[in-house]
């Protein structure tokens, strides 16, 4: 896997190194673990799925940066099965991750505990709310797409920061989003393709 996160343009070493550690078979249903490792997205129930391995480091990679200010605190909007902020928490001081869906939550958050992740904070709740107690987060990152940037996750945001997510509806593309001192930047990335971000918890 980590051979072909390189051929398909993956440089960040700290995140190949992540995708190296955490174990992705234990992310999916048994039987699917035989495919955990190909580049394709799976369900994972409720219907939802874990992103093919290349979008994660991909998204990772592209939070990260090369440059500018440092990334300690990071939210993440849609625990899922908990693969990716597994991964983030191997590059990230601090991980906070928010799932709307009770059972993927309470799995979540076991595996994550079961893997002795210890820097992730796990929350059950309506992730277009993001997190405000926990505000303001250096870099935001959402596994749902929707229309437009939410303002919401935006205020949310430190100056300096930077946000990935998919925006669209029938077709969906990977932006960034940089805040500095007079607003957001906005950079149009690639073609994707993730479930809705929906509202409330379920």
């Amino acid at each position: 896997m980590i051979a072909r996160l390189r051929d398909q343009g993956i440089q960040d070493e700290a995140v190949l190194a992540a995708m190296y550690e955490v174990p992705r078979h234990l992310f999916v249903d048994e039987a699917l673990s035989s495919r955990a490792y190909d580049d394709v997205s799976l369900p994972i129930n409720y219907d939802q799925t874990i992103s093919r391995p290349y979008i994660v480091a991909r998204m990772i990679e592209v939070l990260r940066g090369f440059s500018g200010s440092p990334i300690n605190r990071v939210l993440e909007v849609g625990t899922g099965c908990g693969y990716q902020a597994a991964v983030l928490a191997h590059v990230f001081p601090e991980v906070y991750t928010v799932e709307r869906i009770a059972p993927l939550y309470e799995r979540a958050k076991k595996l994550l505990s079961d893997l002795n992740i210890d820097n992730v904070e796990v929350r059950y709740a309506d992730g277009n709310a993001g997190l405000p107690d926990a505000a303001p987060f250096d870099g935001i990152i959402l596994a749902a797409a929707a229309p437009v940037m939410s303002q919401t996750l935006g205020r949310q945001l430190s100056i300096g920061g930077r946000m990935v997510l998919p925006m669209g509806r029938q077709e969906q593309w990977l932006y960034l989003v940089e805040r500095d001192q007079s607003g957001f930047s906005e950079s149009k990335l690639e073609q994707v393709k993730f479930v809705p971000m929906l509202m409330g918890k379920a």
